[in-house]
Formats: C-alpha cells, sequence, structure tokens
C-alpha cells in the first residue's frame, strides 16, 4: 500500500525564524529588546532568526503574547518546517541507496505483484523500504545481515549466495501470514493433525492447500504458499513468528511428492526443534543443524512413505503400474509418493510412472 497517496506535500518550506524576523523589523523591535521581553537568551533569538534553532512550544506561548500571534501559528510553522527538512534528509538516504535497490529482483517481484510497477531507482528503493517495513538499507543490513534482532530472525543472510532475492521472499511470507488468524499454537493438536493431513496428502483434491491451511491453522500453525522468486530456488522455510510457527512454501518443481515431503519436512522441524532456529535453504548451515536438517527428512519419511513400507515394495521383482495403486491405497500414500521416493533412490529410471505425478499450479 502506498501511505503517500493524496498526501500533500510542499516543494518548499520557511523556518519560522524568517516570519520572526520580518514581524521584529516591522515592529521595529530589535532581537535583544525581543529576547528580554520574553525572557529568553538573545543568543537563542538570533539563532532562531537564522533558522538555526526551533521554536518550542514554550517559546510560542511567550511570543504570542509579546507578538499577539498565536501559538499555534508558531507550533504549525515550526512542524512544517521540520518535516519537510526531514523528508529532504530522507531523499538523501534514498538517493544513496540505489545499488542496494539493483540487488534485488525487481522485476519478478512486481511480476508478482509484491512491489508496485515505478519507473525511477528513487521510487523503487522506496516501494522495496515499504515492503520491509524498514525505513533504510542500512536497517535493512542490521536487520538481514547483523542480526540485530534475533529474536524475530536468527540467521544472518550475509553469506548466503543471494541475500537479498531470499530476504524478499522471507518477507513476502511474513505479510501473507498477518493475514491469516490461526488458534494458540498447540504442540499435540498439531502433532494429532499429521494423520488427517496425511490422508489428505493420499486424496489430493484439487482444494488440498486450503484444507491444509484450514487444518494447521486451527491447531496454531500457519502455512502461506509463497512462488519462487528468480534466485531463491527454495522449497520451503519453518520459522517462529513471536509464539506461531509459519511454515513457507514454493511448489517448487510443481510436483505433489516434493510439496508434500517438503510439508512434512517443514512440520517436523516445529514438532522436533523448537523456536530458536530458522530452517532455510541455500544457507551455510552449522553440523548441529545440518543434523536437524537430518532429523526433519527423517520425519517427512515416516509421514509420506516409511523406509519399512519402502522395503516391502522393492519385494517385488518388477513393479507394475497396478502395484503402484495398490501400494498406495494400503499404506495411505499418493501412488506420486512412492514413484517419487523410486526415483530418488534410482530404483526406476526417471521416466518410468511420471503419469502419478499432479501439477502444483496455486499461484
Amino acid at each position: 500500500m502506498d501511505t503517500q497517496k493524496n498526501q500533500y506535500q510542499p516543494q518548499i518550506a520557511f523556518h519560522p525564524g524568517e516570519t520572526l524576523e520580518e514581524k521584529l523589523a516591522e515592529l521595529g523591535m530589535g532581537p535583544k529588546e525581543f529576547a528580554v521581553r520574553t525572557g529568553k537568551p538573545e543568543k537563542t533569538i538570533i539563532a532562531i532568526q537564522k533558522g538555526k534553532s526551533s521554536i518550542t512550544p514554550e517559546m510560542a506561548v511567550q511570543f504570542e503574547h509579546v507578538l499577539k500571534i498565536p501559538a499555534h501559528f508558531w507550533l504549525n510553522m515550526q512542524r512544517s518546517y521540520d518535516e519537510f527538512m526531514a523528508r529532504e534528509e530522507r531523499k538523501q538516504v534514498i538517493a544513496q541507496a540505489g545499488n542496494w535497490t539493483k540487488q534485488f529482483p525487481l522485476a519478478d517481484m512486481i511480476k508478482k505483484g509484491w512491489i508496485p510497477a515505478k519507473a525511477s531507482i528513487e521510487e523503487k528503493t522506496s516501494a522495496l523500504l515499504e515492503f520491509f517495513g524498514i525505513c533504510s538499507h542500512q536497517a535493512w543490513e542490521d536487520y538481514y545481515f547483523h542480526q540485530e534482532l534475533k529474536v524475530a530472525f536468527r540467521i544472518s543472510l550475509a553469506h548466503t549466495k543471494e541475500p537479498y532475492a531470499i530476504a524478499a521472499w522471507l518477507r513476502q511470507g511474513q505479510l501473507q501470514a498477518a493475514e491469516l488468524t490461526a488458534s494458540a499454537y498447540d504442540a499435540k493438536l498439531f502433532r494429532n493433525t499429521l494423520p488427517e493431513i496425511k490422508n489428505l496428502m493420499a486424496r489430493h483434491p484439487k482444494d488440498f492447500f486450503e484444507q491444509l491451511q484450514t487444518i494447521c491453522l486451527k491447531a496454531g500453525v500457519k502455512v502461506v504458499y509463497t512462488p519462487c522468486i528468480k534466485k531463491a530456488p527454495i522449497n520451503g522455510c519453518t520459522r517462529w513468528l513471536n509464539d506461531t510457527p509459519l511454515i513457507q512454501l514454493t511448489g517448487r518443481y510443481k510436483r505433489n511428492d516434493i510439496f508434500w515431503f517438503t510439508f512434512f519436512h517443514e512440520a517436523g522441524h516445529i514438532l522436533l526443534h523448537g523456536k530458536k532456529d530458522i530452517f532455510l535453504e541455500n544457507v551455510d548451515y552449522s553440523d548441529k543443524v545440518l543434523e536437524k536438517e537430518r532429523e526433519a527428512d527423517d520425519f517427512a519419511v515416516k509421514w509420506t512413505l516409511p523406509k519399512e513400507q519402502e522395503t516391502e515394495i522393492l519385494q517385488k521383482f518388477e513393479i507394475t503400474e497396478v502395484d503402484v495403486l495398490a501400494f498406495a491405497k494400503k499404506f495411505n500414500t499418493h501412488p506420486a509418493i512412492i514413484i517419487g521416493r523410486l526415483h530418488y533412490k534410482k530404483h526406476l529410471h526417471p521416466s518410468v510412472g511420471r503419469q502419478f505425478f499432479e501439477a502444483i499450479e496455486l499461484e
């Protein structure tokens, strides 16, 4: 949303000291006499006349008694001047952020409707800052690179391959999550919903995402779909926004087997690893965090196609289409989950069974 729309902003503003100087000249009163009459130091009055000092509310009331000009007149002039100067300084900040702005995949962000189309680099910079809810590119670096707010964002993107695109993708997910209303997070309830979600995975109806989102919201978990953006090829991410866990998915590769494995992987992070970390691809993790990634993978395997079920499938010398459908029904999973696993483990040629994959089209 453009907060500047329909707001009048003057091209120039005058310091109230100029008006004061004109009024004193009209009255034939020098700054020394006026200082005595108002009980202020002469140097303060001179500084105001030169625009180097501001008129305070106390001064404005004193000026009113001496000059018969209402206090609100002086205060309004001072406020308008101060705002004008602040906006001029803001223009300088924006002008200096051009190189920062150019680091983002702006065309893709505009195409997806994340930011409005703008002509000049200054306008694009303003749009980006508003998108991130941050006042300057230095503040952006403090947040995303220097971890100044570790409670909200516990990793630094400074050493990732594409920090600007990743930050944009994360921010869009945060904005989407803000539009959802979730119950208080209940870990037991969320765990108990997983069989229902597995049933949804096995059926994979057209409105699967809406159903998934509704189920998770009741357990206090927000799930959003944020399409991949250029330079940020991500499957998913898990993080906590205050006390609410957020699963952000992309539908990358547009295959239902990958989508559901990613969801259960992220659900594993929520249930196994708590609030301390943000789990995201393309980040150099420590060995400790890599172990958590493996645990989340194992969690996803358990809920999509457990290893013992995979072993049972592999007992078949030749796996036919009829076999895949039968095993999917027996194990309450989707045929694409079986085919995807067998492709991944190189038990089947990638060309075999592709008809079972269902396209993820959420955009």
